[in-house]
C-alpha cells in the first residue's frame, strides 16, 4: 500500500519538500497537503506538488504515516502542542518538522512521543530568493545540510531518522544527526547571529541616510551584497530569535565584548592589533568550504565583463538561452561611456554557474566569480 505523506504548510520548504519525496517515490505515496491560505494549497495541486488537499490538520494527521510541519517554528509549536494533542493518531506515526531551532520545538513535542509517536527535528539549511509554493522545486535542498535531531538517540528514533532520510533522498540533501542543543549553538552561530548583525547595520545606515541621502546610492553595491540576508522574511525571524532566546543573549553578550575590544584598538590607534584582526578573520574566512552549502544560501553569482554597445546583453542571455541555462537575476553593475560595464548574472545552481562560464568565455566574455 502507498504511504501517505502529510505535509503541514504550502509555501517554498513544504512544497519543495514535496517535490523532492516524488522525485525518487512518486509511484509508492500519496502526498497530501493543508494550509491556512486555501490559494497556497489550490495552486499546490495545479502545479502537481501534492496529489490532495485534506480539509483540516486534524484529518490529516489522523491519516499520515509521516508527517511534515513545514510552518514558522511558534505555529510548530502550536500545532504540536494543542492541534495533534486533540487528533487521534496512528502509534507508528513519524513528524517531523523544518524549523530553524530545535530545543523549544522538541519539548513541545514530548507530550506527543509520550503517546507513542516518534519526533524527529528537521532543519533543511536552504532556501531561494522566491517565496511561496510557487518557487518550490525537487532540487532546493541539492548538497545543502539537512539537520535531523535525536533527542534520546534510541533505536527506535534511529530508525525514524533513516526513514526520513530515505524518504528525502530525492532532495540530495545531506544529512547531519545532532542533538538539539548542539543546533541550536551551531544555528546560532553561523545563521541567527549573522542575521541580526546584518539588519543592525541596515538600520545603522536608514539612520546616517537622515543626514547623507546620497548614502543610499553607495550603499548599492558591496553594501547591500553583505547585508542581503536582512531581506528574509521578518515575522519568521522574530520567531526563531525568540525560540533561541538563552543561546542568542549570550553570543550577543559576547559579540558586544568583542565590538568593544575592537572599539579600545581603534581609539588607541594599534595598528598591529587591527592588523592581527583583519588577517586572522581573512585567514579563517578563506579556510572556509567553498564548493558545499551552509546555513546561510549562498550566492551562486557570475561576473560578465561587457563593453559598452547596444544590444550586449541581449547576446549574453542570448548565449545562456542557447545553451538551456537559466539565469534568475541579472544586474548592470557599472555601464557608463567608454568605461567596461560588469553585469552580475545569478544561477539557481552551482552547475548552471559553471555551464554560463564556459559558454560565455566560448564566445570570448571575461568573467569571473566572488567566493
Amino acid at each position: 500500500m502507498k504511504k501517505t505523506i502529510g505535509i503541514i504548510g504550502m509555501g517554498l520548504i513544504g512544497g519543495s519538500i514535496s517535490l523532492g519525496i516524488k522525485a525518487r517515490h512518486g509511484k509508492d505515496v500519496h502526498i497530501v497537503g493543508v494550509d491556512v491560505d486555501q490559494v497556497a494549497v489550490e495552486e499546490a495541486m495545479r502545479l502537481g506538488v501534492i496529489d490532495e488537499v485534506s480539509p483540516t490538520v486534524s484529518q490529516l494527521a489522523s491519516e499520515a504515516d509521516v508527517l511534515v510541519i513545514a510552518t514558522p517554528v511558534s505555529k510548530s509549536i502550536e500545532m504540536l502542542t494543542e492541534t495533534l494533542m486533540r487528533v487521534p493518531l496512528k502509534t507508528d506515526l513519524i513528524i517531523t518538522d523544518t524549523g530553524s531551532t530545535k530545543s523549544t520545538v522538541l519539548q513541545a513535542a514530548e507530550p506527543l512521543v509520550k503517546r507513542g509517536v516518534t519526533f524527529i527535528g528537521g532543519h533543511p539549511m536552504a532556501g531561494s530568493h522566491k517565496s511561496g509554493v510557487q518557487g518550490a522545486r525537487h532540487d532546493l535542498f541539492e548538497n545543502a545540510f539537512y539537520i535531523l535531531t535525536l533527542p534520546k538517540q534510541d533505536e527506535k528514533e534511529r530508525a525514524a531518522s533513516e526513514e526520513i532520510q530515505r524518504l528525502l533522498a530525492g532532495t540530495n540533501a545531506r544529512f547531519v544527526e545532532m542533538g538539539p542543543d548542539e543546533h541550536d549553538e551551531v544555528a546560532g552561530s553561523v545563521s541567527h547571529l549573522p542575521h541580526i548583525v546584518a539588519s543592525a547595520l541596515v538600520h545603522q545606515l536608514h539612520k546616517v541616510e537622515q543626514s547623507q541621502p546620497m548614502i543610499r546610492d553607495l550603499a548599492a553595491g558591496g553594501f547591500r551584497d553583505i547585508t542581503r540576508i536582512a531581506s528574509a522574511n521578518p515575522v519568521m525571524w522574530r520567531d526563531i530569535l525568540l525560540q533561541n532566546r538563552e543561546v542568542l543573549t549570550q553570543m550577543m553578550a559576547e559579540w558586544q565584548q568583542d565590538m568593544e575590544s575592537i572599539t579600545e584598538l581603534i581609539r588607541q590607534g594599534d595598528a598591529e592589533s587591527l592588523f592581527s584582526f583583519f588577517d586572522g578573520a581573512k585567514r579563517h574566512r578563506d579556510a572556509l568550504p567553498v564548493k558545499t552549502s551552509g546555513a546561510i544560501p549562498a550566492l551562486k553569482d557570475l561576473y560578465v565583463d561587457v563593453p559598452d554597445h547596444p544590444g550586449v546583453i541581449s547576446d549574453v542571455t542570448g548565449i545562456l538561452a542557447e545553451h538551456g541555462i537559466s539565469i534568475t537575476n541579472i544586474r548592470i553593475i557599472e555601464a557608463r561611456e567608454d568605461i567596461m560595464g560588469v553585469l552580475r548574472l545569478t544561477f539557481r545552481t552551482t552547475t548552471d554557474r559553471e555551464r554560463g562560464q564556459k559558454c560565455l568565455e566560448n564566445e570570448h566574455f571575461s568573467t569571473y566569480k566572488s567566493e
